[in-house]
């Protein structure tokens, strides 16, 4: 199973506002960064409550048909979903990416900030794929909090684009 992230940060760190705001971020992504392969490559996506709750605001369900699984210990009204296939679930990142597995996935996308922490904290992600948005915001939420220990990353490649989004891919070292 290849677990991996993709997304777009302010350069100082930040994926969203202090509010969980994007409105940094540019519309409908900006030009074409390599999102549309990422996401034709992954079976599933995984995403954390809130995380859900942003994207229920969005003109248009971000996702298309793909499996998305909002993990929350709450129930969840999925009844503003329109044309995506959504799921709960609970428990432990090892837990979930187990589950998906025995369903049938193989390359399963993680998003929201608290989600991506907890599989990294749980040594799950193998890939980063981190687009950077040429803003500084100078507050907000940080891709990456406390972890246990150092994760070593492999750079694979750093590309550029004429808007100025840097994006960067590691591996994490094993």
């Amino acid at each position: 199973m290849t677990v991996s992230v993709f997304i777009g940060i302010s350069v100082d760190g930040f994926m969203a506002r202090p509010n969980g705001d994007l409105d940094f971020l540019p519309e409908g992504g900006g030009e074409p960064h390599g999102y549309d392969e990422f996401i034709a490559s992954v079976d599933a996506l995984v995403i954390g409550r809130k995380t859900f709750e942003t994207v229920l605001a969005f003109a248009k369900w971000p996702y298309g048909d793909k499996r998305v699984v909002v993990l929350s210990s709450r129930p969840l009204d999925f009844s503003a979903v329109r044309g995506g296939v959504v799921e709960q679930m609970a428990g432990p990142p090892a837990e979930i990416v187990s589950k998906l597995a025995a369903s049938g996935a193989h390359h399963l996308y993680v998003d929201g900030g608290i989600t991506i922490q907890g599989f990294l904290r749980a040594g799950l992600v193998q890939r980063l794929i981190i687009t950077r948005v040429p803003v500084l915001i100078g507050d907000g939420i940080p891709l990456f909090g406390a972890l246990p220990r150092d994760v070593r990353l492999h750079h694979v490649a750093t590309k550029h684009y004429p808007s100025g989004l840097v994006q960067s891919e590691y591996r994490i070292a094993a």
